[in-house]
């Protein structure tokens, strides 16, 4: 006989793990989280008292049981049959047996039929008022608060939210019994802490009136809550009493495992019911009653456990360091630039961890364990090394017997007196939260109070004051510390800050640690999590196999329906909460905030001493519209305008250890610092949950990959190089693109008071210049001092740069101060941490990079080397003496890069075998215009492609050179055909003026911004060329600027009409209802029919009712799939605004919504350039996996790529192969079978020509049937579902019906008749047309190339074109204006062209179409393949 203790009963076999997790889906809860030991079970159960556990027949004792070796062995299973669904990837792929897959590097094959689309959110939650409890009627809101209050045990005023719940029924069932179970885990915390009958009352009370109802179904959970309540506060009778009323709540046959899962009961619980009710057979779940583990623990007892498990790891890494052996050398401190704020200190403060470091020791040699115990202490040492320093220059001040109120010198001096009255100010609106949360009749302020109180407690007042401090301060200096901030962007800034370090502490807070420093709970969270994972990620699939087991044909797409996790841990908050905390941190800042001021008086002369407002916040009318500004004082000015930005640090350094695997949008990157996998633009959602869904079903594991392996590449500083930086810093004088410590700008004299007074406006103007350039240098030497100051603490340290994405794919390391895509003097600060033999190739490469970063580039690789041979003894020179010699590299275009490769170049030469020199240096292959080379591949322009390297030649090709060729040849052209302006160019067109232009052309830039370009160009080159012409700089850059254009689209024909082809498939996608919103419409106009007079409005469908109404109507954005398979969606929507009422004024805030109409200007000009991008950014990821699978180093920024100089001529091979993978691919025809699949069945408006007979048999048939627009959308609809029906009678009806569109579709072909195209400010490379400014479009930028996102998630609020701009029947042609605009008669007969308005479009009438795809453009000859024998393809 086999006897199985207690102990040995107490775990589950894993098959029960998984079979029991199997069965549910979990929500996770930021509450859950942080209080509770483990997530809880999800299971909703009956409370049918029929169905009753059974009664046990056996009474065997609890101590323990025989049992037959035999019947014991059948709980054993082979290993191979252990099913793994439910576990996530991570963990199953090192065990399941995978048959032979590509290569991680390869692409995946593309089907239509297998596009991901998420199912589009047609309309919000109605908003209610808030309650007189001080409730909001926001969902968003009254979860946020729900969890606010539960986090600071604020228990009534969470049940206060959970009965306005109950009351509007606006929750899922299993959503709302979830927060009812969060609520009773905290009822009973504080049960425990004052065990009374009254509580127990109030809790059997609370489940009898808000969870027994009709609608909820309790769960294990609830019942586990409930039997431990009865526990801890009944004895005799009524505990029985009460454990056999909920014991018989449970289902039969699980009722037992269900209580074991949930964690709520301990063993001793178990025991005791076991014990008491006798009759319920829990033999088998009983565990010893000696073994009590952590789950039976205070919440102080786990958090003192932790904070000593903390501080012994802590101790034991320093002692650990300083027992090691380090360098005796001392690094010279770096010269301050002269700033009177906290930005610098803060850094030096947060850095000083290594000043615990003996020198010369590499954190790197430790032990894993060590090495993240440093990088987790340098994340969250921001705000108390403030504090600290704060606090000892205050005390460093009082101990020389100063007063600090009045005798503080600087900023940093008077930070504590600031925290310290911040503090007793928070401190006191924390007492009047109390009592207006108390106060029965509450007023405005009340109501305030009542919803950002619960936010204000989850933080300490002392952290709500540094952070309050620190963000403002940041915000002011980042806006311009003289010009103010706007009352929105400041209280923003404030509220985002304080939100993030309230969930940094949270998260920290919330992993309970037994003695021994071991999480509790692990096996059972991962099974419940893996659950979760596998649920999300089989949900698509799943509604996809209904949807095919039930019509019995495959799916188009998969269709995935968002459905938002109401109790997510990384729920924002919402924008009215977020406003109204950081109005009320903002306010009490600017009432405690003083400095002091120190003026003459007038009379006497006598230096006055006064404390003044730090801060005032000021109003002014703005577009009829009050804006606020907060202004700092003149003095605090005077002391940030010397202060670089002092952004929060957390997230902002290099790690000491490699990056955290990326296996979610939020897990990855930083060990315990919150930084997303996706950089998420003013709080769009949409992007995030496709991306959820896109790393749920598997289909970002490259891109995840691609970003580890950027992320593990090992850095260090290069040491020769920082030791010139560093005494060329301290001499303050300008060197390379260091600038000077007191800048010499030159300042105009002032005119004489009775010169013209438009002398004086424009010496002010030169006098602001010359101050902003003086400001300019100044705040570029003081972040370069922050730099440096990182640099010199990471000296001896291997670092890594964790990187995240942006929604088209490209890669940006985080840490923001110090990275590798930073300027010329940071780049050449780097290294990589591991070096490789030169080898045979090797220094040839170094040689050529030499010659790359000097700026000779445009040679033949032969020429470059060749120039480094010719220049050794400048070289050498250069790396001999640096400050002091010939100086020769400081002539270069990148000379501190120039400066590094010297320095190596040298040490390789003079070793005695320059092959087995072991090289760091990252060499780069920079790609010719990279998104001319995808263009010219998409299109298949063989002379385009020749120009940007795409196929082989002796020597690389510069297509900005043979651009302004064919400019040249235009104006030779027109001199020929007697065109005056023409010949003020004759010879004038250089390759620098059409350089940027071409450049950005491809990236969206407008017309209006490329003639600024050639403007800037012209004027610099030839800044007489205005005054000898006599024409206008705008008449000029006009000209030159249609040139350029030309050219280019000479040059990229096929690149050209695919631009175009962009531009149309999208306008069209942005004018579509989707099927969805069809059926939403057709719903909200059957219950309009059945309100008398409610079809008035949409009487007809060319009245002026339509032309509103649209604009509203579409609501689907662009989006596409990478050759990663990465869905990029475009944020770009016209959210809407609200007003908040704060403490401060009434403030307008963007709110973006995923219901949202979409900005249709806005993703037509962006769509190009982000396909372009996504592209560009596939790319440098396949490469870099396929680098890493070679064993090869690898960074990169965007289009550069770098490696070792050995390795070089292996990684351009796989960038060669990659480009050529990407683009063997039909990529624009899967695009256009993609956007065919993803919009299926959707309908959008065309316009066709009023004049035609089409036109006019439509107007006939609307006079005859008088639908209104929604009547005539909802007719088409029906007509294409008959039409694809597999019914042939349906197709019949289909065929007859007459709607618009089949009377298009009929008569169009006999008269030719094609829908009129939209207006297209995206149009084709170097079409002119596309790009002209418009009516509302100064505020429209096209997107910046390096994809650069504000940083403040909600802004002030932007005038938007008006509806009727953007779909108007009649337009004008605006280029002709634009040209002469300004200019006289003569001028523009000088320019050889008159001014003629350009006729008027003709009138168009308006109908639903089904929405389809024109051909796509046919491409070129060129064939990628060549591209493998082009060696100047990345150079």
């Amino acid at each position: 006989m086999l006897v199985r203790s207690g102990v040995v009963r107490q775990s589950l076999p894993l098959r029960h793990l998984l079979s029991s997790t199997s069965l549910r889906f979990t929500t996770q809860c930021p509450s859950l989280s942080i209080r509770r030991a483990a997530p809880d079970s999800h299971r909703s159960l009956s409370t049918k008292q029929e169905l009753r556990p059974w009664k046990r027949k056996d009474y065997r004792a609890l101590a323990g049981f025989e049992r037959h070796l035999a019947t014991a062995l059948d709980d054993c299973r082979p290993t191979d049959d252990i099913a793994f669904e439910g576990l996530p990837n991570s963990i199953t792929s090192a065990y399941r047996p995978s048959p032979s897959q590509p290569p991680i590097y390869e692409l995946r094959s593309f089907d239509a039929a297998d596009t991901l689309r998420v199912k589009p959110q047609l309309a919000t939650t109605p908003r209610s008022r808030v309650n007189p409890h001080g409730i909001p009627g926001d969902v968003e809101e009254m979860l946020s608060v729900f969890d606010a209050c539960i986090q600071v045990g604020k228990l009534e005023r969470a049940s206060l939210v959970l009965k306005r719940f109950g009351a509007m029924n606006i929750l899922a069932p299993e959503v709302l019994m979830e927060l009812h179970n969060v609520y009773l885990h905290e009822r009973l915390a504080q049960i425990q802490d004052d065990p009374s009958l009254d509580g127990a009352d109030d809790i059997h009370k609370w489940f009898e009136l808000q969870i027994r109802h009709p609608r909820l179904q309790h769960t294990a959970d609830t019942i586990a809550y409930m039997l431990k309540a009865s526990l801890i506060t009944s004895r005799g009778s009524r505990l029985v009493r009460l454990l056999e009323r909920y014991m018989g709540m449970l289902p039969q046959m699980s009722a037992l495992e269900s209580l074991f899962m949930v964690d709520v009961l301990n063993a001793k619980d178990l025991a005791t019911i076991s014990e008491l009710c006798p009759e319920y057979n829990m033999l088998d779940y009983s565990v010893n009653t000696d073994n009590v583990t952590s789950d039976s623990l205070s919440a102080n007892e786990l958090d003192e456990s932790a904070r000593q498990v903390e501080h012994h790891a802590r101790q034991d890494v320093l002692q650990a360091l300083q027992a090691l052996p380090g360098s005796s050398e001392s690094v010279p401190e770096v010269m301050g630039t002269p700033q009177k704020g906290v930005g610098l200190k803060v850094l030096k403060s947060t850095l000083s961890l290594f000043s615990d470091i003996p020198p010369g020791l590499d954190i790197g040699t430790l032990s894993r364990e060590q090495q993240r115990e440093i990088q987790m202490r340098l994340e969250k040492d921001c705000i108390d090394a403030a504090l600290s320093r704060w606090r000892e220059e205050n005390q460093a001040l009082l101990s020389m017997g100063l007063n600090t109120t009045l005798s503080s010198p600087s900023l940093s001096a008077r930070l504590f007196d600031w925290h310290k009255d911040l503090e007793a100010r928070i401190v006191d609106e924390l007492q009047k939260i109390e009592v207006s949360e108390a106060v029965v009749l509450k007023g405005k302020e009340d109501l305030d109070r009542c919803l950002y109180g619960p936010f204000l407690r989850q933080s300490s007042p002392s952290r709500l004051a540094a952070v309050t401090i620190l963000s403002s301060l940041s915000a002011i200096a980042m806006s311009g510390a003289d010009k103010g901030i706007l009352l929105t962007s400041i209280v923003s800034q404030v509220a985002r800050i304080t939100e993030q370090d309230i969930r940094s502490q949270l998260q920290s807070a919330g992993r309970p640690r037994d003695k021994k420093g071991v999480q509790k709970g692990g096996a059972r969270r991962l099974m419940r999590n893996a659950s979760s994972q596998r649920l999300a990620a089989n949900a698509a699939a799943n509604a996809a196999a209904a949807q095919s087991s039930t019509t019995g044909n495959a799916p188009s797409n998969v269709v995935f329906e968002h459905k938002e996790d109401p109790l997510r841990e990384d729920r924002p908050w919402p924008v009215n909460i977020r406003t109204q905390v950081g109005a009320a941190l903002l306010s009490a800042l600017i009432e405690t905030a003083k400095v002091r001021v120190v003026r003459e008086h007038p009379e006497t002369k006598a230096l006055v001493t006064q404390m003044q407002p730090a801060f005032t916040h000021t109003t002014s009318l703005k577009k009829g519209r009050k804006v606020g500004t907060i202004v700092p004082n003149r003095a605090l000015v005077e002391l940030l305008k010397r202060e670089p930005r002092s952004d929060m640090l957390t997230s902002q350094l290099p790690m000491v250890v490699e990056p955290e695997p990326w296996t979610s949008f939020d897990k990855g990157g930083f060990i315990t610092s919150y930084a997303p996998l996706l950089r998420v633009k003013n709080g769009e959602r949409e992007q995030r949950i496709y991306t959820d869904a896109a790393v749920a079903r598997g289909d970002m594991d490259q891109i995840l990959k691609g970003l580890n392996v950027l992320g593990k590449t090992a850095w260090k500083i290069n040491q020769q190089v920082f030791d010139v930086m560093l005494e060329a810093w301290n001499t303050g004088k300008p060197i390379a693109n260091l600038p000077a410590l007191n800048p010499d700008i030159p300042i105009p004299p002032e005119p004489n008071s009775t010169d013209d007074p438009w002398k004086k406006r424009l010496w002010i103007r030169d006098v602001k210049a010359a101050e902003n350039e003086k400001s300019g240098l100044h705040s570029v030497r003081c972040f370069m001092n922050f730099q440096l100051e990182i640099s010199r603490a990471l000296r001896d340290q291997t670092f890594y740069f964790p990187h995240n994405i942006d929604f088209r794919g490209r890669a940006y390391p985080i840490p923001t101060y110090l990275n590798h895509m930073g300027a010329d003097h940071v780049r050449g600060l780097l290294r990589f941490a591991k070096g490789k033999k030169l080898g045979e190739t090797g220094l040839r490469w170094l040689k050529i990079h030499l010659s790359n970063v000097y700026g000779f580039d445009k040679a033949s690789f032969q020429e470059r080397e060749n120039f480094a041979m010719d220049n050794l003894d400048n070289i050498f020179d250069s790396a001999d003496n640096p400050l002091n010699g010939k100086r020769w590299w400081l002539e270069a275009e990148d000379p501190w890069q120039t400066l590094a490769t010297c320095f190596e170049l040298k040490a390789a030469l003079q070793s005695p075998v320059p092959a087995d020199y072991v090289s760091s240096m990252p060499v780069h292959q920079d790609g010719t215009c990279n998104g001319l080379q995808h263009y010219a591949a998409l299109g298949g322009d063989t002379w385009g492609a020749q120009q940007v390297n795409l196929l082989p030649g002796d020597r690389p090709s510069d297509v900005y050179s043979a651009v302004a060729q064919l400019v040249r040849n235009s104006i030779d052209q027109d001199i020929a055909d007697g065109v005056t302006i023409a010949k003020i160019f004759k010879d004038k067109i250089t390759r620098k003026v059409v350089k940027q232009t071409v450049m950005t052309n491809v990236y969206g830039v407008t017309f209006v911004g490329a003639r600024a370009q050639v403007a800037k160009q012209l004027n610099d080159l030839y800044p007489n060329m205005v005054k000898n012409s006599g024409l206008d700089m705008k008449i000029l850059s006009t000209y030159v600027t249609k040139r350029v254009f030309g050219a280019l689209s000479t040059m990229f024909r096929g690149a050209h009409d695919i631009q175009s082809w962009l531009g149309e498939i999208g306008s069209r996608v942005c004018r579509a209802v989707s099927p969805e919103q069809i059926a939403r419409i057709a719903g909200d106009l059957e219950k309009n029919k059945m309100e008398k007079g409610k079809l008035d409005k949409h009487k007809s469908l060319g009245n002026k009712t339509l032309q509103a109404a649209l604009p509203d109507l579409f609501h689907s954005t662009l989006v596409w799939t990478t050759p990663l398979r990465m869905p990029v969606v475009q944020p770009y929507r016209k959210s809407a605004t609200r007003s908040i009422t704060t403490c401060l004024q009434e403030l307008v805030m963007t709110i973006p919504d995923r219901a949202d109409p979409v900005h249709s200007r806005k993703q037509l000009q962006a769509f190009p350039p982000n396909f372009i991008h996504s592209l560009d950014a596939s790319h440098m990821i396949l490469s870099a996996l396929e680098c890493d699978e070679r064993g090869l180093t690898f960074a990169a920024v965007h289009d550069s790529f770098w490696t070792h100089a050995s390795d070089v001529d292996t990684m351009n091979g796989v960038i060669r192969d990659s480009f050529i993978r990407i683009h063997s691919d039909d990529v624009i025809g899967r695009l256009a079978a993609e956007f065919r699949a993803r919009f299926k069945g959707s309908i959008y408006t065309g316009k066709i020509i009023r004049k035609s007979a089409t036109a006019k048999a439509i107007l006939e048939f609307r006079k005859t049937q008088r639908l209104s627009w929604a009547d005539e959308l909802i007719m088409e609809k029906k007509r294409q579902d008959l039409l694809s029906s597999s019914n042939p009678d349906d197709v019949e009806a289909g065929k007859a019906m007459v709607t618009p569109a089949s009377i298009f579709e009929e008569m169009s072909v006999r008269e030719n008749l094609s829908v009129v195209a939209e207006e297209n400010p995206a149009a084709g490379l170097g079409d002119v047309s596309g790009g002209m400014l418009s009516k509302g479009e100064r505020s429209v930028e096209a997107p910046d190339e390096d994809g650069a996102s504000d940083d403040l998630e909600v802004n002030e609020v932007e005038s938007e074109p008006a509806a009727d701009d953007e779909d108007r029947e009649v337009e004008v042609k605006p280029l002709s204006f634009l040209e002469y605009a300004g200019t006289n008669h003569f001028a523009m007969h000088v320019a050889g062209r008159m001014y003629r308005p350009e006729p008027a479009a003709p009138a168009s009438i308006q109908l639903w179409l089904p929405l389809t795809f024109p051909d796509v453009p046919e491409k070129g000859d060129f064939n990628v393949q060549d591209l493998k024998d082009s060696k100047y393809f990345f150079s």
